[in-house]
């Protein structure tokens, strides 16, 4: 069965499925593909949120995967001048709307050996890419997965290390600095030592770099503010490790939580296919269990996240042909 991939984006986009309220999302999705014949299973995250599973027949060889939750604001879909907008439109509910329409186009053709998983929570910490390796089927040679990548092969991936800084200091009058302990000062001299840390570099992904994401502290403006945090995000080039122990001397002045560590992955790509090198962090590395991994999707990282995502319907149409090449060719 033929589907109008634009349509089936737009009802997706249409759906607020911003991390933690993807049920909707998820039982519409459910329902449509069990409409086209696919075998269903929806595996539980949490309380009224499910991965999508859809397989055929026959065993999967080749699975096509991305998600459906999306970053916040929520905005509905629209389209104009050959343009699809809305949150969603290329990260990443344009992009599993062209990869069904390529499953479709494959069976149309005789290829059973296909299967689609469509995860929650890949905004956030991965939650539901792993829940769905836990029951990943036996046999899957390819996993792949869509992102924005404008089309071509990633060849390889940076990780994300997420970190906490605590700082505790003691309270006193700010007219007497000298009975307190200022947990901001703290953090912020913990802040400036991190500035000048080296931190690992790699030929292919560069150099890790992070941001300060968030500061809190203190609790009124005349008190000396007896704790503090930040948090941190680490773009990595290899493993979490080496950037834990690069940070390890800032622990004289704060404490520090970990709080999330994927690693980088580099990635399968295959002659006659351009590629490129992409510095942000996908599920893949959460998806160990679902074959060899290829990355690849319509649609800008640029413009994702933005208030003017979107997505142009040619480069759509193009990644349904370039997704059937891909199964082709592995298979």
């Amino acid at each position: 069965m033929s589907i109008d991939p634009v349509a089936f984006a737009r009802t997706l986009i249409d759906i607020d499925s911003t991390t933690g309220r993807e049920g909707e999302v998820a039982a519409v999705l459910s329902g449509f593909l069990r409409q086209l014949g696919y075998q269903i299973t929806e595996q539980p995250v949490s309380e009224g949120r499910f991965n999508v599973y859809a397989r055929l027949s026959t065993p999967p060889a080749v699975v096509f995967s991305t998600h459906f939750d999306c970053v916040p604001p929520f905005y509905p879909s629209r389209e104009e001048g050959g343009v699809l907008f809305g949150r969603g439109a290329c990260d990443a509910k344009g992009i599993l709307a062209a990869q069904v329409a390529a499953a479709e186009s494959l069976r149309a053709a005789g290829e059973t050996r296909i299967a689609l998983l469509f995860v929650a929570g890949e905004e956030r910490g991965s939650d539901g890419a792993k829940v769905a390796n836990e029951q990943a089927p036996d046999g899957v040679r390819f996993l792949i997965n869509g992102e924005p990548t404008d089309n071509r092969l990633g060849a390889a991936t940076r990780g994300i290390l997420r970190v906490r800084l605590h700082a505790d200091g003691r309270a006193a009058h700010s007219s007497f600095p000298e009975l307190g302990e200022s947990a901001i000062d703290k953090l912020l001299d913990a802040l400036m030592v991190l500035r000048g840390v080296k931190l690992p570099d790699d030929p292919m992904l560069g150099r890790t770099h992070y941001t300060v994401g968030l500061i809190e502290g203190g609790v009124a403006p005349n008190v000396v503010s007896p704790h503090a945090s930040a948090e941190l995000v680490f773009r990595t080039v290899g493993s979490g490790a080496a950037v834990r122990e690069a940070i390890h001397v800032v622990e004289s002045l704060v404490s520090v939580e970990h709080v999330l560590d994927v690693p980088a992955v580099r990635m399968h790509t295959l002659p006659g296919f351009e590629t490129a090198v992409f510095p942000y962090t996908t599920d893949v590395p959460l998806l160990t269990r679902w074959g060899t991994p290829i990355l690849v999707g319509p649609g800008s990282i640029h413009v994702a996240h933005t208030d003017e995502e979107h997505l142009a319907v040619d480069e759509l149409t193009a990644a349904i042909h370039l997704y059937e090449s891909l199964v082709r060719q592995l298979l």
